[in-house]
């Protein structure tokens, strides 16, 4: 017995150790803030790196609108390498000439200003990407923050598994109770600690999957590794007033997209409706005679025939293209809508359930716990009762750390959604 004794005493020092590791290490990194993540993730995110990418190609295909048409150059020969009179080149008329298309119906003030609004349609994609990439921050955030609480909670579950061989080895000891109940004990005590390793294993890997979002593999910031986030999971948010955040809905990049798209394809619609007036040639040369060996003026002008008639299907695809997005726009309002609705109907019930387990359960599962230790202890219960105690004082934890996490998490969907913080919908 003096041995299992020993033995209860190294978990708990264990369970000291994983409760303060910075007390053991010699330089402790401090907590990571959330707004040190979101930093890292908008200057290295791999998927923002590609904007500017496709930037570049944007303004090179905007530099490309402002162009005229190229002046062409001809040389034309005639009457060369004939039979009779045309034989050899006795008879060749060469002519040299240049010439200009001009275009009409202001189609290079249409073919900018559609490059400009490609422009403004990918700039607000990148606005709602970074949107998309600092949500995926805070839910990885929250998710490193929620597997450091169920890290303590199973180092709480050793320690109390801990006690209690302590409390059976002294009953058995004292023979009171059945050498049974301290080998069940001391089983429970091994699955509380390979459940505290299996907790460090996926806080590891929460940590990894939030250095991901900056690009890194490791779990590192700034070339520096990282442990603990500084989060407070149980400070709940406020709902917010639901139709303050219906009202902010329009004002988001998901829907200042559809703004953008909607501007591209007017400006589409006019360049389309530039091809109605055809643009015109002319052209200017000099001709030789080689058989008189006199030099002529020639003048060219051509014009495209029924481009009124040719035009009028790119009109109408145009024309459909931008009566499409606001179709897609009225559809996703609605989607939007109703998607607000239900995350903050849930929000409201998370945070509900999670204050109802914090300020009224949890307190008397508490008390109830201490209350069967103490008739554990003086023979009153029986082990069973008070391992049931403890597995129930536990549950309610895990359930409190759960919804709170949930509670969090719909947060950030419904700021991701506003495009604001709920505190502003008050």
């Amino acid at each position: 017995m003096k041995w299992s004794s020993a033995r209860a005493s190294r978990a708990c020092l264990l369970v000291a150790t994983l409760a303060a590791p910075a007390a053991f290490a010699a330089e402790p990194a401090p907590p990571l803030t959330l707004r040190q993540a979101v930093d890292a993730a908008m200057a290295s995110n791999p998927e923002l790196q590609t904007f500017s990418f496709e930037f570049r190609a944007l303004d090179a295909r905007a530099r490309q609108a402002t162009l005229r048409p190229a002046p062409e150059l001809s040389v034309t020969a005639e009457n060369l390498l004939g039979s009779g009179e045309t034989r050899g080149l006795d008879a060749a008329e060469l002519t040299f000439a240049l010439s200009q298309v001009i275009e009409l119906g202001g189609k290079r003030d249409a073919r900018i200003d559609a490059a400009k609004a490609g422009r403004s349609v990918a700039d607000v994609e990148r606005q709602a990407r970074q949107l998309d990439v600092l949500a995926e921050v805070t839910r990885r955030f929250i998710g490193v923050a929620t597997r450091q609480q169920q890290v303590q909670l199973a180092a709480n579950a050793v320690k109390l598994a801990g006690e209690t061989v302590s409390g059976s080895e002294k009953r058995v000891n004292a023979a009171k109770s059945p050498h049974a109940e301290f080998d069940r004990a001391k089983i429970a005590l091994d699955r509380a600690r390979l459940e505290q390793r299996q907790a460090e294993i996926q806080l590891d890997t929460a940590r990894r999957q939030l250095a991901a979002t900056w690009g890194e593999s490791q779990a590192v910031i700034g070339g520096q590794a990282f442990g603990a986030v500084a989060a407070d999971l149980f400070t709940l948010p406020e709902p917010g007033d639901y139709d303050a955040l219906v009202s902010r809905l329009a004002q988001g990049p998901d829907f200042l997209r559809f703004a953008s798209e909607a501007r591209l394809r007017d400006a589409e619609l006019r360049l389309a409706a530039t091809a109605r007036k055809p643009d015109v040639t002319i052209g200017a040369g000099v001709r030789r005679l080689e058989s008189s060996d006199d030099q002529a003026f020639v003048a060219s002008f051509s014009l495209p025939l029924f481009s009124a008639r040719r035009s009028e299907s790119l009109v109408a695809e145009a024309q459909a293209s931008r009566d499409l997005v606001d179709a897609q726009q009225r559809i996703a309002m609605v989607k939007a809508k109703t998607m607000l609705y239900e995350l903050y109907r849930e929000l409201g019930s998370e945070v509900l359930e999670a204050q109802t387990l914090r300020n009224d359960i949890l307190p008397r599962a508490e008390e109830a716990l201490k209350e069967t230790e103490y008739a554990y202890q003086r023979g009153r219960y029986s082990y069973l009762e008070w391992v049931d105690a403890q597995r129930e004082y536990l549950a309610l934890q895990a359930d409190l750390i759960e919804a709170s996490s949930k509670a969090q998490a719909l947060r950030v969907e419904i700021e991701r959604l506003t495009h604001a913080p709920l505190a502003d919908a008050r």
